[in-house]
Formats: structure tokens, sequence, C-alpha cells
């Protein structure tokens, strides 16, 4: 029986499974914490991964690795291969500045004409989060650790090179990385699979790194070092965790993997590349050739936690009550934007109730309000990823806050979408498994692996009326917010 191992390392923890390269059983698994914080250094990663490793029992009968990893983190090295200074996390806000001076920069000041042209070259806007915008930071705020840069790479991209023996297998030149990843930086195509080292140097002021190469889906990067198991083993591309949790979960084109932990994520598989100025949607790529354009709240788990400490409920209690006021809640909205919002852009936004009356002043009211708010926020994004001419046949709804029985019932009438529910998951760490699997077999296509019995949520016409009628009465009310 042929093993594989995959790796989800995640902003909070690393996690290991082992799986059958041909099945995708689950043999074994193993965790690791990481330290919490917006910069970590590298070698936590690596300490992380070892402990997961010895937990998951050793890789020394795997015969593929493959590695999921948290996005946009910028890791630089020097010429010796030591990492320059800790890595900037994805949700390291210090370059805010940097993405808006960028955007001006490339529209010769005029920001609408900076976000067209930065869209078109890579598909998305400069925002905080990505690597482009942090290695601008780096060049302002610490020119010395910019000039000590010799290479650039992702915290998946340097995980799977120390996999391989780092500096000693290949030097720099070592590093590889998938499209999926890449496309997450600011300075790579994913319509065209390119870096675009114009907007690099750009964002880098002059400075030119050595990047990671981009491999094929199923393209094997190296093996890896007998220091952590089988020398024999491949080391597969590995890819960006939404990417790896698309693949993990199987979505298909048509599909929209809906995400609901602390925040939202709605991310669909299409083969259309995404362009979208406005910034609403990131397009980047997927783990399979394909594409997989993103739209991000920041209101999402964390509203159900809110309104059930209100209601003096816990999660069961909430879900109870939603469920037992009308559709609609009789007029009631709340509009969630608790933490300010990223989709649509309202930063300094807060939540707005409406509707309060005698009759809805309840907490069955209120509660069914909570939900259906979040779920309007989340078909916003579904709107979006449509009017840029993606299909959408079916949401798949992961998460904590997809475990919500209100959240599963509901959600087929708000989104206007067959729901799937699948079995609570390691699911970063599954798609990374079953690329290795890919990798191993050579095919045209990942492992058609079976997947655990998944809860389905259908519509009928009724249903379908009554979301339409919610998501209106919702975007009234959301619209009336957005001047106050």
């Amino acid at each position: 029986m042929a093993l594989v191992a995959g790796v989800d390392t995640s902003t909070q923890s690393c996690k290991v499974v082992i799986r059958d390269a041909a099945t995708g059983e689950l043999v074994r698994e193993g965790r690791a914490s990481h330290p919490d914080g917006t910069e970590v250094h590298p070698r936590e990663w690596e300490r992380a991964l070892r402990e997961a490793v010895r937990a998951a029992g050793g890789l020394d009968d795997v015969d593929a690795v493959g590695v999921g990893g948290q996005q946009h983190g910028m890791v630089c090295l020097d010429t010796g291969g030591e990492v320059v200074r800790p890595a900037l996390l994805w949700n390291d806000t210090r370059s805010a500045q940097a993405a808006r001076d960028l955007v001006s920069e490339l529209g010769d000041g005029d920001d609408e004409k900076g976000a067209r042209a930065w869209a078109d070259a890579v598909g998305l806007v400069p925002v905080a989060s990505f690597t482009g915008t942090k290695l601008r930071w780096l060049a302002d705020a610490e020119p010395e650790n910019a000039d000590r840069t010799a290479a650039v790479c992702l915290p998946h991209d340097w995980l799977t090179w120390r996999l391989a023996g780092g500096i000693d297998a290949g030097g720099l030149e070592g590093l590889f990385t998938d499209a999926g990843d890449a496309s997450g930086t600011a300075y790579f195509s994913a319509a065209t699979g390119e870096y675009r080292r114009d907007l690099l140097e750009l964002a880098f002021r002059g400075r030119s790194p050595l990047l990671p190469r981009v491999l094929g889906p199923s393209e094997a990067g190296g093996r890896l070092s007998a220091e952590w198991g089988n020398p024999e083993a491949l080391l597969a591309p590995g890819t960006g965790d939404n990417a790896a949790a698309a693949l993990g979960l199987a979505a298909r084109e048509g599909d929209v993997v809906l995400s609901l932990g602390t925040s939202g994520v709605v991310g669909a598989v299409t083969e259309t590349a995404v362009h979208d100025a406005t910034g609403t949607i990131a397009g980047f790529a997927d783990a399979t050739g394909r594409h997989l354009p993103l739209v991000v709240t920041l209101n999402a788990a964390q509203v159900l936690d809110a309104t059930a400490k209100l209601l003096g409920v816990d999660h069961a209690g909430l879900a109870e009550l939603a469920l037992s006021a009308p559709a609609g809640a009789d007029g009631l909205v709340l509009v969630p934007y608790l933490q300010g919002e990223r989709t649509p852009n309202r930063p300094e936004a807060t939540g707005a109730m409406h509707g309060l009356t005698l009759k809805t002043m309840t907490p069955a009211h209120v509660a069914r309000a909570a939900v259906e708010g979040l779920l309007c926020g989340l078909a916003d994004g579904i709107a979006a990823l449509e009017e840029q001419g993606v299909g959408v046949r079916r949401v798949l709804l992961v998460g904590g806050g997809a475990r919500s029985a209100a959240v599963q019932q509901l959600a087929p009438a708000v989104l206007g979408r067959q729901v799937v529910v699948p079995q609570p998951g390691e699911y970063v760490a599954d798609g990374g498994a079953r690329q290795a699997a890919w990798v191993l077999s050579g095919a045209d296509a990942p492992p058609e692996w079976s997947l655990a019995p998944a809860q389905v949520f259908d519509l009928d016409d009724d249903a379908r009326a009554s979301g339409e009628r919610v998501r209106a009465r919702y975007a009234e009310v959301r619209d009336l917010t957005d001047g106050i």
C-alpha cells in the first residue's frame, strides 16, 4: 500500500495526515501549535512540522508529500539560505499604506486607473495581506534587510524547501511553488501563469530577488531529505490553503467553497480568469490548473458568537431560536459589520439593525436576523463572482460556522443554491495529500477518493422566492447604512 502525507501549515497550527494513496483512507495523523502573532520566524513552522510528523508516526513509509499553507506570508532569504527577518503573515496590516501607494503609482496618481491596471495585470488590487505590499514595506522600513534579500518565497514554499534539504538541495534555485499560492503575491498572473517581475521590482524599489519555480499541478519538485524520512519520497508542488482545501473537498467547476471561520471566504472553482478592478474579488489560481477567484468578508462565525452571547444562549440555542422565527424575521434586518467590513470595502463601518418593533424585539427575531444577515453578506460575494462571469452550481459549506443547524437550513434559500455540508475534516492537509497522490500516480487528474457522506440541503420554489425577498430587504438596509 502506497502512502502519502498532506501538511497544513496554517496560521495557528501544523496538521499532518497520512493517507492511502489509492483510496484516501486515513491511516494516521498528528498536529502541533504555532506561536501567536502577525510575524513569525519560519523556524517555528519547521519546529511544529517536526512535532506533527512525530505525532503522525513519521514519514519513513511515505511515498509522496504535499504541503498546503497560509497564503501571502513574506519569507526573505539571504544568499546562504538564512531567513533575513521574521516572516510577515497575511494578517499583518503594517503594509496597508504601501498597498495604497502601489495602486496610486501604477496609475500615475490616479487610483481608479491604478486599480484597473493591477487587476488587468495580476487579477487583483493590492491590499495589506498580499506579499508584494509587504516587500514595499520592507524596502521602506528596513532597507538593510531588503538589500540582504536574495530570494523571496511563501510559507509553504519555504517549508517544502526545508523538507527537500534546504540550501543543501540545489541552493536557492531549489525553491519551488505552484500557481495557486503564487497568485496571492500580487506579482504573479493566474491568467498567464507567469511572474510579473516589473511589478515585483516596483514593489521592492527596483530589487529583483530570486523567486520559486512555478511547477505544474502534478509535477514533482524534488525528493524528501533523508533527515525527514524516506529519501525516495516525492515532493509535490504544494499550494495555498484555499486551493488545498478546494482540492481536498474535490470541488469541481461550478462549485463554490464557502468557509465560515473568523472571516468568511467565498471561492469558486472555474475556468474563468477574473480581473476585478473594484478589489472585491482576488483572481487567484487553484491547484489543478484552473482558477479560484476569492471574496473575503470580515464578519462570519463571530456574528453567531456575538449574537449567542447577547441572547444568553449557546450555539444550539441560537439555532433553535432562529429556526423558530419566520423567514425575513418579520422585517428585522441585521447588517453584521461588527468589525468593519472588507466586502464591501467599509473598514470603518459598524453593524446596524433595522426594523425593530414590538413584534420583532424578541430573541427569536434577533437570532433569525443575525443568521440571515450573515448569509446575505456571503450571498453578496457569490453575486460578485457571477457578475464577473463565474458560473455557480452549488455551495460547499465548511468551517466552524457551518455546524450551525440554522445556517445549514437557511443557507439554500438565502444563497439560492443547493448547499452541501461535508463532514468536518482537515481539508487543507487532505488537499496536500491528494496532490501528493496525484504526483505519485502520474495521472492526468487527481485520484477520485471516496469522501465521507455529506449532508445535502436542497431548496424548492417557495424557499427560493423567500430567499429573494430576504436578500432584497437586506440590500435596502445595507445601502441605507452606507452613508452612516
